[in-house]
């Protein structure tokens, strides 16, 4: 998994998204996300590609007794750190810098696992569910975002246009190959790895998973004046999913 959020002018770009600068008000996502999120209080936490530590703080501020963010980026820890600082939550929220493929993911250590829009960079899904599975104590969640196999499939994740420059189409091919792709992210060519919806859901129910929720939001309707919203129905951009490890 490659680090891009520690370039600097990668970063700087990263920074001025909505979902950067206003936190989880500003992700299209997230009022969908929050209906699949179960009760945090009293729960001990471990956030997959924490990025700002958003997640991280929206356990905490809802009754998580403890949070374990990890990141391959210094620089998504450093601005982690300091919200986390900011909002007085030291004592709840610890923050680790390493590649979730690394991380040591102990025996039944966690009652949930969060992981936003992190796992589509990651080659091995199914390792990353046997990892978790293993990490969550019976009982626990997992629940994850990533990009949506048909935002993925083709690769420059742009759409298809007519010589005036109107929209066509999105484009979707090479569904069923499966792999890295050279997308283009906030103007800079980022390696992202396509998987299939039968290789998120069979990866999950193979490693010893319950299905119970599964979700492509659409953008909420307080957005859709903002340009080029309305063209953000005409395909899905998120899969949201939400699985159980049985008691």
């Amino acid at each position: 998994m490659r680090n891009y959020y520690d370039d600097p002018v990668f970063f700087e770009k990263y920074s001025q998204m909505s979902r950067s600068a206003q936190g989880l008000a500003g992700a299209g996502e997230w009022p969908t996300l929050r209906q699949m999120l179960p009760d945090f209080s009293g729960k001990t936490v471990l956030d997959l590609g924490c990025g700002y530590g958003w997640h991280c703080l929206y356990a905490a501020e809802h009754g998580a007794k403890a949070v374990h963010g990890i990141d391959l980026s210094e620089r998504m820890l450093a601005t982690a750190r300091e919200k986390v600082r900011q909002a007085g939550w030291e004592d709840r929220i610890t923050l680790e810098k390493t590649a979730m493929e690394d991380y040591a993911y102990p025996a039944e250590a966690w009652d949930v696992v969060l992981s936003s829009l992190a796992l589509h960079y990651v080659p091995d899904f199914a390792q990353i569910c046997r990892q978790v599975y293993r990490t969550l104590k019976p009982g626990g969640t997992f629940v994850f975002s990533v990009e949506h196999p048909i935002f993925t499939a083709y690769g420059n994740q742009d759409w298809l246009y007519d010589e005036q420059g109107n929209i066509l189409c999105w484009p979707v091919d090479r569904y069923f190959s499966e792999g890295c792709r050279d997308a283009v992210f906030l103007g800079e060519t980022v390696e992202k790895q396509h998987k299939t919806l039968t290789t998120y859901l069979h990866s999950l129910l193979a490693a010893g998973f319950r299905l119970t929720d599964l979700r492509e939001p659409e953008p909420p309707k307080e957005l859709m004046h903002l340009p080029g919203m309305v063209d953000e129905l005409r395909r899905p951009m998120m899969l949201l999913v939400s699985a159980e490890k049985p008691l």
